[in-house]
């Protein structure tokens, strides 16, 4: 008797956590693909672009603002002079590059030094935002609007911040030192500021992979497909990243993400704001979701946009241990953004932010990595004692994967119809194939890995675990 009643028991509890464990996993999938059908939905309304560089130059070179482009720099040697070589080619008719070495162990100061001729400067700050010690101010005899800092090491935040402080350019555009925009990316991404009425405080672009491309003097010369599964998987993810979930919630105002690989943000807000913090290791998330924060609390208008042709490359880890770090981090600072701002978490007072976007990243952060754990740990339990149905079980997975397969291929069709990023069609096949193959194994290393950050978000942890970089001149 006592032992029907504890068997009963535990088959309806367990039923019950598999029931809530699926209902996590479709609620996922249910926003991912509202995401797609919004960005199909954009891209129906919006067909027509833009196309050419030389008239997006007729139409904006008399009226484009200042941008300041910063690019904190660590440990960078490999990348240095190709990135600011194409940094410094940009198609934009008034800008500053502003490179902050932050404290690099490598030959990344030397390499500047040679590269562009630098000699010591005596330029002063503008602005008085927190950073550690600068060590020396230098400009390019070659380059007149290159400025680089060389500073102790304060982590990739206070470098942001050192550079804004002699910034003199009322937009900035805060970049990786390992990346590399495209000519008109500064063009396009500025564009929203031109009919702006005050009230948009940041333009983030897409961000594309350079794996197994080829790059040239600071160029992106051909597009290519990394020999590496692991590396093909994170392209389909920065696919769906930017090709669905940016243009989806850009088109509702609900964004809350500039890439920290390449954004333009209204310099005034940045600064009011206090610049980037220095106790988070997701100060991009942060700041996005800071700047909106403080401006609907002064009850003024605020609004992030996303630009899909706005394109900046950058290399993604091509080793499993480099890939854990970058996530743990990336999860690790989204938990730390929804702690320090969780009074917007569902308050209507916060707009949509509040009210949709905030509640979203509590879904995608925390619900769902525990809830793919569980079930991971749980489903072989489940099936030896019989707790539930395993065909059941067994065709609500399949329908699970078969979901996120067919966000992932209207992604990257997505893609092609915007920029045509990927144009190989054997490449176009690659990942294809990989959409139905990347639910096997790779995702549930990326589960480990969010669960990682979320250890590492419990313990206060602080430490920063580096991303170790190929560079563009072995592609």
């Amino acid at each position: 008797m006592i032992a029907s009643f504890f068997a009963i028991a535990g088959m309806v509890v367990a039923n019950v956590m598999l029931i809530i464990i699926m209902l996590v996993l479709l609620a996922q999938n249910l926003v991912y693909f509202i995401q797609l059908w919004i960005s199909i939905s954009v891209r129906v309304r919006q067909p027509s672009k833009i196309g050419s560089q030389r008239d997006l130059w007729q139409l904006q070179a008399l009226q484009s603002p200042g941008v300041s482009l910063i690019a904190p720099a660590f440990n960078e040697e490999l990348t240095i002079a190709q990135s600011i070589r194409s940094l410094l080619s940009i198609d934009y008719p008034d800008f500053e590059v502003i490179v902050v070495n932050d404290g690099s162990k490598d030959e990344t100061m030397n390499v500047l030094k040679a590269a562009f001729c630098l000699r010591p400067s005596a330029r002063h700050a503008a602005h008085g935002l927190a950073h550690q010690p600068l060590l020396a101010i230098f400009e390019s005899e070659s380059h007149p609007n290159l400025l680089v800092l060389d500073k102790i090491n304060g982590r990739k935040a206070d470098a942001c911040n050192a550079g804004i402080n002699f910034a003199s350019k009322p937009l900035l555009c805060v970049t990786d030192a390992d990346s590399i925009l495209e000519p008109d990316a500064l063009l396009r991404a500025c564009q929203p500021f031109l009919s702006d009425d005050g009230s948009l405080l940041a333009v983030g672009g897409s961000i594309r992979l350079t794996n197994g491309s080829q790059i040239s003097a600071g160029s992106l010369r051909q597009t290519g497909m990394p020999k590496t599964f692991i590396e093909r998987f994170q392209i389909l993810e920065y696919l769906r990243a930017f090709m669905v979930a940016r243009i989806a919630w850009s088109d509702w105002q609900m964004l809350t993400l500039i890439s920290g690989a390449f954004g333009v943000f209204r310099g005034s807000a940045v600064i009011a704001a206090g610049g980037y913090r220095h106790d988070t290791v997701g100060e991009d998330l942060e700041l996005a979701v800071r700047i909106q924060r403080l401006a609907k609390e002064r009850a003024q208008r605020a609004r992030i946009e996303f630009v899909p042709d706005a394109i900046c490359w950058t290399e993604a880890p091509a080793t499993y241990a480099g890939l854990r770090n970058q996530r743990s981090r990336w999860q690790q600072g989204a938990l730390e953004t929804l702690h320090s701002h969780r009074v917007m978490l569902f308050n209507p007072r916060f707009g949509r932010i509040g009210k949709a976007s905030m509640p979203l990243i509590l879904l995608e952060d925390v619900c769902v990595p525990v809830a793919e754990a569980l079930g991971y740990a749980l489903l072989p339990v489940f099936i030896i004692f019989g707790f539930t149905n395993w065909l059941w079980l067994c065709g609500m997975l399949v329908f699970s994967l078969l979901m996120g397969t067919g966000l992932s291929i209207g992604a990257l069709f997505q893609e092609e119809f915007q920029t045509r990023a990927v144009n190989q069609p054997r490449d176009i096949a690659i990942l294809i194939f990989c959409a139905f193959f990347e639910n096997i194994g790779y995702r549930q290393f990326n589960t480990y890995c969010r669960l990682r950050g979320i250890r590492r978000h419990v313990a206060k942890e602080t430490s920063w675990a580096s991303v170790p970089r190929v560079g563009f001149v072995n592609h």
